[in-house]
């Protein structure tokens, strides 16, 4: 199993934040990429140069055929992404907020918008923007040391952007409590709340990790991506035009051969065990 990375090997302690892709090949079932948003000295915070380098990153990621899965994590022990540097946030105003938030919005578009499935690998901290960051992956998994939050109002800013994910993801209720109250919850009540979809010992979160790729490679390639597309279709479109989508992604997936070929795969293996067990 051949691993690259785009960065240099230097050590993890750099002081000037950095946005590390390394890309895991796995021979005939396609690409893993993974991103890690390395500032472990600051939480992982978001600099606006980070921001602009994952949204950059995510869309390169895009023209990738070849792509399963993206795994989005931080560096170190003690966060994911701990929010937007608020340093410049403070240096903020009523002209130079708009284009801030704009592009922090891109880099979570990105992401919900790549063909593959974007898996949110946390540890420590996902707060403000790093909870939407979160949010705007398909699955997340967290370690029983994660802990979340949108502490904006605390600092006297709304949450916004993909903030606006939160209610489907955990109710209108659940969601009001979090941006009217700045609480941090823990994983588990974040579990509880299906923030995230599993919560697990920190020992066992590469493990878990690993699984949640196995199974996703396990299936149809073309079927995943179109799946994605279709998810995000359920979100943002009324009930009859989804289904309506999903019709014509029924149809586009028999465009190509794997349909048959997996459920050719099914059947035959069917049929063995059929005929093993009339023996």
């Amino acid at each position: 199993m051949a691993t690259r990375s785009s960065s240099s090997s230097v050590s993890k302690a750099v002081a000037e934040p950095r946005l590390e892709l390394a890309i895991e090949e796995r021979g005939e079932a396609g690409r893993i990429a993974r991103l890690t948003v390395d500032y472990p000295g600051k939480l992982n915070i978001l600099t606006r140069r980070l921001i602009d380098d994952l949204a950059e990153k995510v869309d390169r990621l895009a023209g990738d055929a070849e792509l399963r899965a993206l795994v989005l994590t931080g560096a170190g022990e003690r966060a994911f992404i701990g929010g937007a540097d608020i340093r410049e946030l403070a240096a903020l105003d009523g002209t130079s907020a708009a284009p801030f938030i704009d592009a922090l919005h891109r880099a979570c578009d990105a992401l919900r918008r790549l063909p593959a499935p974007v898996v949110a690998r946390i540890h420590g901290y996902a707060l403000g923007a790093g909870l939407e960051v979160a949010c705007a992956c398909d699955l997340r998994i967290a370690s029983e040391h994660a802990r979340f939050g949108m502490p904006e109002v605390k600092v006297g800013i709304p949450s916004v952007i993909e903030a606006a994910l939160l209610p489907s993801l955990i109710g209108w209720g659940r969601a009001r409590r979090l941006v009217l109250t700045g609480e941090i919850i823990d994983a588990h009540e974040a579990e509880r709340w299906g923030l995230v979809e599993w919560c697990v010992p920190a020992a066992q979160l590469d493990a878990a990790v690993s699984e949640l790729l196995d199974a996703i490679l396990a299936c149809g390639a073309k079927a995943i991506r179109l799946q994605k597309t279709l998810v995000r279709d359920w979100e943002e479109l009324p009930m009859s035009q989804a289904i309506a989508r999903g019709i014509a992604s029924f149809a586009e997936a028999f465009a190509s051969d794997e349909p048959q070929r997996m459920m050719g795969d099914f059947l035959a293996k069917a049929a063995a065990r059929s005929k093993a067990r009339s023996r």
